[in-house]
């Protein structure tokens, strides 16, 4: 196993070129830093990426459709089995590291150990028939809290890697709970989020209230194209392919968009929004399994939905503000299925006029947005992208931006020094045999 042969798989199998050198230097490092912790090679190797949400704010716990890909930069993972019942991570290049104890109960932490300790955990419970002692080593070139779902690559990484050491996907309880990659994604969001998957028994997770659109587009997303999904239960919808004269250009506003401590009650007020409107509607109305279950049961569901919100009003959720929830719900919902079909048909015009009313709507109704996230959007559009938008959790977080090939390295030194030029990339990839 070498660097350069790693990153030119990953090439091979839809990384944009341009990326190679980068990749070759992260799993020179995790190689390097395997054989300083352990005399000896590692005897496995991944690429987990970052994701980019296009359309779909919010809208996945609540059942609704999201447009995503994945991101050109994430995690090289490296890892060998251990024998004994301890977790060790390394992270390459910043030189931290982290110890799990699978004997004893889960530590308290903050900050990405806290999300190594969950994973490893929860593994470690629903199959505790499987001795998950490893060590594993990272390196990442995603930009943390910028809303490209760093923490759930390394909740992804971290499972996937456990998982392939033990070989879980010979354990009966795996296969009798897990059948396909959307049902692989759905887990891993469960782990993240605390909730029980089929019969695999829930707990915590790290206190964040979220879906599973982020571990989706991982395990599912295809290089070169942006898919469309439907949450509870999960489903693809298509894929349409990036026109090869486009190009995405991401910035972060350097706002940290944190799902965790002080941006947590936020984050998770949304997700209890979506949840009350439900908790109404079943309450009134044949039972459904979603939000969107409920508005798409009859063309007279979101009307009547409109006129239950009095009824669902708290002194925490009042009613003008469940209704902004609902409307945005709606919006947004819809608007990831138009914006699937605008990049299949070439329709810059159409994913401009999409883009904009998702950036207001996130303004004005879903209300997750700061000052630099909207100025940062504006500012694309004036130096020349077609189409841009934040996207992720809110609170923070990063700006997408479309723009012609010729002129996309142009574009982002025009508006912002720290934006990069990207395609979508391949999903979750597992490098070992190469």
């Amino acid at each position: 196993m070498n660097a350069a042969t790693l990153a030119a798989t990953l090439v091979a199998r839809g990384l944009d070129p341009a990326e190679r050198e980068a990749k070759e230097g992260m799993y020179a490092a995790v190689i390097e830093t395997h054989r300083m912790i352990r005399p000896a090679a590692p005897l496995h190797a991944w690429w987990v990426p970052g994701r980019l949400e296009v359309f779909g704010k919010h809208t996945d716990y609540a059942g609704g459709r999201t447009l995503v890909c994945c991101v050109p930069r994430g995690f090289a993972v490296v890892a060998s089995p251990r024998e004994d019942r301890i977790v060790r991570v390394v992270d390459a290049l910043r030189g931290e590291r982290h110890t799990v104890e699978l004997s004893g109960p889960r530590a308290s932490y903050s900050g990405w150990r806290q999300y190594v300790e969950v994973a490893a955990h929860r593994l470690a419970r629903n199959f505790p028939l499987r001795d998950f002692g490893a060590d594993i080593v990272i390196a990442s070139d995603l930009p943390a809290a910028a809303g490209m779902s760093s923490s759930s690559v390394l909740v992804v990484a971290v499972a996937t890697a456990l998982g392939r050491i033990v070989q879980l996907q010979k354990d009966p309880v795996w296969r009798n709970n897990i059948r396909s990659g959307l049902d692989v994604a759905s887990y891993y969001a469960c782990i993240e989020n605390g909730r029980s998957f089929a019969m695999l028994a829930g707990d915590a997770g790290v206190g964040t209230h979220g879906g599973s659109e982020d571990h989706t587009a991982m395990v599912e997303g295809r290089a070169g194209h942006v898919s469309a999904f439907a949450f509870v239960p999960p489903r693809a919808l298509g894929a349409a392919p990036v026109p090869r004269d486009w190009r995405f250009v991401v910035a972060a506003s350097n706002v940290a968009a944190r799902k965790t401590q002080d941006a947590r009650e936020p984050y998770n007020r949304l997700s209890a929004g979506a949840a009350r409107l439900l908790e109404i509607w079943n309450q009134a109305a044949p039972r459904a399994v979603s939000l969107a279950a409920a508005v798409s049961s009859s063309p007279s569901a979101a009307g009547r939905l409109r006129d239950l919100v009095d009824r669902a009003a708290t002194p925490d959720m009042p009613a003008d503000w469940l209704r902004d929830r609902l409307e945005h719900f709606i919006r947004e919902d819809a608007r990831a299925w138009d914006a699937l079909h605008a990049f299949g048909d070439g329709d810059a015009r159409r994913l401009g006029d999409l883009s904009a009313a998702s950036q207001r709507d996130a303004e004005k109704l879903l209300h997750n947005q700061v000052p630099e996230t909207s100025e940062l959007a504006a500012s694309a559009r004036k130096h020349g992208a077609f189409a841009a938008c934040s996207f992720g959790a809110g609170f923070g977080g990063a700006v997408w931006s479309l723009v012609a090939a010729a002129d996309a390295a142009a574009f982002a030194g025009r508006w912002n020094s720290e934006a990069f030029v990207m395609q979508p990339g391949p999903s979750v990839q597992e490098l070992s045999a190469v």
